[in-house]
């Protein structure tokens, strides 16, 4: 079924329509993002059980952009009435002229952009889900996780707690100008699996999660991954210390995705450009990594959990290719920094609601797969290890250096896994010596959608990232 699109949105929607003619009068460019985005939270532990209808991107509100003498000014209103669209206009140019008078005051230096391009565009999105979060059976799902749970208490004597989480939002967004009205609804949806073991007073956690651009359906693949799960908190009992040094590795694909995630995430969204606080500005059209290495980034480039119509700046979703074989060719842009750079921007304008800015943002962060197997890759290594789970990640992307922890490493010796696991493992290294090493990439990929990311310490979106197995050469500690 197609997941339907906000009644309440559609509602107010000509009351906006009105806002913005009204606020036309005094600015020379006004947009209106209106979102209302449900969803629904489960969480289960053997000691714990909670239900709520909030995720991290549950919201309903407003928020209004102007623009005016080169300047841009917000607006954000938790409640909007139909009814009183003079009085809200009036509110809004209110706080707006005392902003300015401020700005005037005080002598505050503006940074001068250009005005925003409002060619028309007119788009209704509603994408296909078999169930949604606001009609799901809360009774029958908790029953089914809490069973998940207890089949995962009675796989390991070991076990000591185990939890199975779920949730699943029903986005909806509208972006309304004066020639535009573009509205989209769909739905994703995540779930993990945890378990804690413990033997001879040490402890350990394993991890799996799923995610996909559909509805609570997905949650009957969670008993794969509690088993799973389960196996590797297990397996991490017997786990020893890696010695530190340069490595040959194997990176699986959750790893794979964290190193596209960190090497070149934050590193080209082109914001950090106009502030030169990114090293990727100087390296468009250079070399940063091996002729294997060609990485996408876009809401389009696969179907998951920030695989959108329309940015929240009303840009259509891209699919941009930010390396080709090995070669820097862009990175990601908002609208505003576009105009700034005097670039198009690239659909990854997001907000962490209605409430905050809008930055450049990443969506989906994918390598592309290549053509060898990962028996191939095992057999090529004569000492060094396989890669498994993430658990963190941070960049510089003024100097390029990436920090990955990452879950556990296999040995490899002369070309053969010899059963023993290291762990923890903190990857560190100089990206274009990271992407420059990969010397192998499999011919098939998964995409993982289950975490969020901040921008510095704030400011956290949906986000996936993924890829195949590859193999490189990286520091490991």
């Amino acid at each position: 079924m197609k997941a339907p699109f906000s009644p309440y949105l559609s509602g107010i929607k000509a009351g906006l329509q009105e806002l913005i003619r009204i606020l036309r009068r005094e600015y020379d460019y006004v947009s209106i993002l209106a979102t209302d985005s449900r969803g629904l939270a489960v969480r289960i532990s053997q000691h714990a059980r909670s239900v709520a209808s909030e995720t991290m991107t549950t919201e309903r509100g407003v928020v209004v952009r102007v623009y005016k003498n080169g300047q841009y000014s917000e607006y954000a209103l938790n409640e909007f009435d139909p009814g009183q669209v003079e009085e809200t206009a009036d509110q809004i140019l209110t706080a707006l002229r005392k902003q300015q008078s401020i700005l005037d005051a005080t002598g505050s230096k503006v940074y001068n952009t250009a005005m925003l391009r409002d060619e028309p565009v007119t788009l209704f999105v509603e994408k296909e889900t078999e169930q949604l979060p606001e009609t799901t059976d809360v009774r029958k799902l908790v029953e089914k996780l809490g069973a998940l749970s207890d089949a995962g208490m009675a796989m390991s004597e070991h076990m000591i707690e185990c939890m199975a989480n779920a949730q699943s939002t029903h986005i909806c967004k509208m972006f309304l100008t004066e020639h535009r009205d573009m509205c989209q609804s769909y739905v994703y949806s995540e779930g993990t699996a945890v378990a804690v073991v413990s033997r001879d007073g040490r402890n350990q956690i394993g991890y799996e999660g799923v995610s996909g651009l559909c509805g609570p359906e997905l949650f009957d693949q969670l008993q794969d991954k509690m088993t799973k799960s389960v196996a590797m908190a297990v397996e991490l009992l017997d786990a020893g210390r890696i010695e530190p040094g340069e490595y040959e590795i194997i990176a699986s694909p959750e790893v794979t995705g964290l190193i596209a995630h960190e090497a070149f995430g934050h590193g080209v969204e082109m914001d950090m450009f106009v502030k030169n606080r990114a090293l990727g500005k100087e390296y468009v059209d250079r070399r940063v990594g091996s002729d294997l290495v060609t990485m996408h980034e876009g809401a389009l480039c696969t179907d998951n959990v920030t695989s959108y119509a329309f940015d929240d700046e009303g840009t259509l979703a891209g699919d941009v290719v930010e390396i080709d074989h090995g070669i820097l060719k862009t990175g990601i842009c908002d609208a505003l920094a576009a105009l700034r750079l005097g670039t198009e921007p690239t659909g990854n304008g997001k907000r962490e609601n209605f409430e905050h800015k809008a930055y450049t943002r990443m969506t989906n962060t994918i390598f592309d797969s290549g053509d060898s197997t990962l028996e191939e890759m095992i057999a090529s290594i004569r000492h060094g290890y396989l890669l498994e789970g993430m658990e963190s990640g941070m960049e510089d992307p003024k100097h390029w250096g990436i920090q990955c922890i990452i879950k556990m490493g296999r040995e490899i010796k002369d070309g053969r896994l010899t059963g023993k696991i290291v762990a923890p493992i903190i990857m560190t290294g100089y990206v274009p010596d990271l992407l420059g090493n990969i010397s192998m990439l499999s011919g098939d990929r998964e995409i993982f959608g289950t975490g969020g990311c901040g921008k510095g310490y704030k400011e956290w979106v949906k986000v996936t990232d993924g890829g195949p197995y590859l193999k490189t050469k990286a520091r490991l500690g």
